[in-house]
């Protein structure tokens, strides 16, 4: 017998009642409401499906000039940076000390981020801009 008790069905919980709608979450904008589908007869409901495949398709099919462009702009832009090369290592750079030098830019940047993150949290501390703080901290605004 117990194991017919499994099959009855049990009185289940109510649900809660669902949280109240806050003015910044969930609910909808002044004049708007939460449907998502649009009141009144729209040509895009009752219109035929349409492949993502198919158009990509034709996409690829169409796009092959713009592809031979591009190839050509990549060929163009690789000449013209390899023509920077040769003129930097003609004047004495060597590609070891370019890439350190990229290197070092990279770090230059990261530390200067990390740094402009700072400044935003200290400014929102504060309750001032961060303009104010480059005053007080001696920054140029133009670095």
């Amino acid at each position: 017998m117990a194991d017919m008790d499994a099959f009855r069905p049990r009185p289940e919980a109510p649900n809660p009642p669902p949280a109240p709608l806050t003015p910044t979450v969930g609910a909808p904008a002044p004049g708007r409401s939460l449907r998502r589908t649009p009141v009144g007869a729209s040509k895009r409901l009752n219109a035929s499906f349409k492949s993502p495949l198919l158009a990509s398709q034709r996409h690829a099919e169409l796009s092959v000039v713009d592809l031979q462009n591009e190839l050509g702009d990549l060929r163009k832009k690789s000449e013209d940076l390899a023509k920077q090369i040769a003129e930097l290592t003609s004047e004495g750079y060597t590609l070891e000390e370019l890439k350190q030098h990229i290197d070092q830019l990279h770090e230059y940047n990261d530390i200067k981020d990390v740094g402009q993150i700072l400044l935003g949290k200290l400014a929102m501390v504060r309750g001032v801009t961060i303009k104010d703080l480059y005053g007080e901290f001696g920054l140029d605004l133009d670095d």
